[in-house]
This record gives structure tokens, sequence and C-alpha cells, in this order.
């Protein structure tokens, strides 16, 4: 899948770029005010780094909101300043692309640039809105069915409701290919994704090909102030949110720094619960608490007198598990973090039949990292599947045990054949 996205978005690019430098480019001062938008808005870009289970947050799933603006709205144009446009859908895509790779350069340098399956659905989701309008305006019978009016809007955020929907599967298509991951998921989270800046972004492409049709192109600055303060909001957002993953991954660390359990344990519990988080289906809300519970599965442990040897809790009894899971609840209430995270933290301990999923899937998790970073199995990844696999009676859920051995044998970590469940 990536290589045909890819390929069809190079494929696009040379004839947009070939047939604008052979026929000249059409109404070049529209080109340009559009090309510097959407090079303006390229260089505001941001990308944020990847979480566990999250190949993109939602804040960084539109890193660059004015420059998708502008250029669906480029696209989408029909007058300037009362005057029809006559670009077609390859001058569209050249323009698109000679900004964008302007207003890369200096993230290029900087070493942290786009990916490239990005890039790709970038050019062929531009390509698509384009596709749909240009023909159809060029040929008159867009004057004659809808005219200048209310209908007008109507169709033109019907055409940027479907570019947003192509624009979903593409990228829900490129995340399950480069990660494995159901595409269902994925999808979903795409798609309740556009709600927030993806909305923002279609509804202000529409503001600017209209108020260019009516005032030109002196439209464009008034009409980016309001995407651009937007932007700005998120990034605030996405800083907060930030600083406040950290504090609860210093916090988790505290019992490793005590001495209770060992280095590393509480970010691979995390990392992993939320690659069986996303195989399981929970949507980026889910993995929010599943991720920020996996990491403080352990801090009841700092309420005990003598530590648990080498903070393994699986191999305890019902009873003791379980007033360390209710000390780590409170503990966790304590912190001012969400409610669902500290009853994940409390309930961690349960039969698997009365907690709620991302309990379950910690308690799978963790029990596997116990019997696997203790090396109290010789077999391994195998020998603790096994284990796991024998308390699916009880203490496991059947589903998250195999959900987390279809993740072991995707990353390498085991060679094992998923048993279905029952």
């Amino acid at each position: 899948m990536p290589w045909a996205v890819r390929a069809g978005a190079a494929a696009l690019t040379a004839a947009g770029l070939g047939h604008t430098l052979w026929h000249g480019v059409v109404e070049p001062g529209t080109a340009l005010a559009f090309g510097v938008l959407i090079a303006v808005g390229e260089l505001a870009r941001r990308d944020g780094r990847p979480r566990p289970g999250h190949p993109h947050p939602a804040e960084d799933r539109h890193p660059a909101p004015l420059g998708s603006a502008g250029a669906l709205a480029y696209a989408l144009l029909g007058h300037a300043a009362g005057r029809p446009t006559h670009h077609g859908v390859l001058q569209v895509v050249a323009v698109v692309v000679a900004a964008a790779l302007v207003g890369i350069v200096p993230h290029v340098a900087r070493g942290r640039g786009p990916a490239l399956d990005d890039v790709a659905r970038r050019v062929l989701t531009v390509a698509f809105a384009a596709a749909c309008f240009r023909p159809l305006y060029h040929s008159g019978r867009l004057a004659e069915s809808v005219g200048q009016g209310p209908y007008l809007v109507f169709l033109l955020l019907g055409l940027l409701g479907l570019t947003a929907l192509c624009d979903a599967v593409l990228a829900a298509a490129l995340a399950g290919a480069r990660t494995g991951w159901p595409y269902g998921p994925l999808l979903r989270d795409e798609l309740r994704a556009l709600a927030g800046i993806g909305s923002a972004i279609c509804a202000t492409g529409v503001v600017m090909g209209l108020g260019v049709a009516v005032a030109g192109l002196w439209a464009l600055p008034a009409f980016s102030v309001p995407l651009l303060l937007t932007q700005m909001s998120f990034r605030r957002i996405t800083a907060i949110r930030t600083t406040y993953r950290q504090t609860i991954t210093s916090l988790a660390r505290a019992t490793e720094i005590a001495g209770y359990t060992p280095p590393g344990h509480a970010r691979r519990v995390a990392a992993l619960s939320c690659a069986v988080g996303r195989e399981l289906g929970l949507s980026e809300r889910e993995l929010t608490v599943l991720e920020y519970a996996a990491l403080m599965h352990d801090i009841g442990q700092l309420s005990l007198i003598d530590p648990v040897p080498a903070g393994a809790t699986a191999p305890l009894a019902a009873a003791e598990a379980r007033r360390i899971a209710e000390l780590g609840g409170e503990v966790a209430r304590q912190t001012g973090v969400p409610a669902e995270v500290a009853v994940v933290v409390e309930r961690q301990a349960d039969p698997y039949r009365e907690q709620p999923v991302a309990a379950r899937i910690v308690r799978v998790v963790n029990a596997y990292e116990d019997l696997v970073g203790g090396s109290r199995h010789p077999g391994g990844s195998l020998a603790a599947l096994e284990q796991l696999r024998l308390g699916t009676a009880r203490d496991y859920q059947p589903e998250v045990v195999e959900g987390l051995a279809r993740v072991l044998a995707r990353d390498g970590r085991a060679r094992v054949v998923p048993v279905p469940p029952g």
C-alpha cells in the first residue's frame, strides 16, 4: 500500500510540474499568492514525536493546517475578485508541491522534515479535491446548476467532506501498513479527528475561496489569522499534554529510583500495553488512559515497608496483590490524574471479569513482564505466554493474552502461533 500511494503521488507531481513548465502558469499572480500562503503554512508546521500506540496523535494529524487550508482553497477556487479562474488540476498539484517544498526546506535542514507518506497523502488529497471541482467548474455546468449562492457553499463543503474522508482512508491505510495494527480502529480514530482541526481546515478553505472570489487576493491574509490562532492553541494544548505526561512518567520512576521495581519496567509495560490496546481496537482516548495507568501501575509499592522481590507482583497472593493495587489507586488519586486512570490502577489485581478493559490489559502485560524480566522461565516469552494462558480461567482475559501473543509475534519477540480463545 505505501508504495502505491508514493507512486501515485510521484506520478501526479511529475505530470503537474511537467505540464506547468511546458504550458506556463495560468494567472501567475493568483498562483503566487496561494503558493506563498502554502509555503508560510509549511514553515509554521509542527511535527510531534509519536507516542507508544499513537501513530498520529490527534493534535499532530494536521501539522500544517494553514498550508492544507490554502491548498484546498486553491483547488476549489472559482472566481478571484469577480473574475473566473482558469487553472487546471495539474497546475494545482504543481503549485502545492512547489510551495510545500519551499516551506519544508528549513525543517529538512534541521532534520525534522515531514514523512514521505504524509507528503504523498497531501498531494493525493489535494488532487482529489481539484479533480472533483475544476472540470465541473470549467465546463460551465456548475454555474448553471448552483450559481454563486448558498448552494455553492453547500457544494464546496460536500466536496471538502469527501476530500477529508479520502484523506482519512489514506492515513489509516498508511498507518496500518507501517505498524501492522488493525485498519478499523485506525480509520475510526482518523474519522474522529475530523471533528477537531480537520473541520477547521475545511471551513477555512471554503471561506478563503469565497472571500477571494469577492474581495480578491487581499482576503487571504485576513482569513489566515483565525487558523493561525487555532494552530497556536493546539501547540499550547500539546505542550501542556506533553508536560503532563512527562510528570506522570517521572512519578512512575519513583518506584525504580527507590529500588522497588527494575529500571525501565514501567515504560516497558506502558509501551507493550498500548500496543496490545491498539491490537484490540481501543480508541485514542482509551489508549491515553491505558498508557498513564500502565506507567503508574506499581506506584502502590511505595507504601510497602519491605519491597516485593524484583518488584514482581504477578506471583503474589491475590489478597496481597489487590492490597498493593488499592494503595496505588489511592496514590494515583492524590496526584490529580483522571479518575479513569486511578480506577485502572486500583482494579488491576481483580478477577478479569470484574475489571475494565484497560485494567485487564495492564494485568496481563505486567504479568508477562514480571515473568520474562525475572527470568523465571528458561523458555522466555513462550513459557511466559503459556503460563498466562493457563491463568485465563480467572486471572487473565483470553482475548488480551492472545492480543499480546500477536503483538509479540509481529515484533519478533516470540515465535508463537496465537491460539484462538476458547
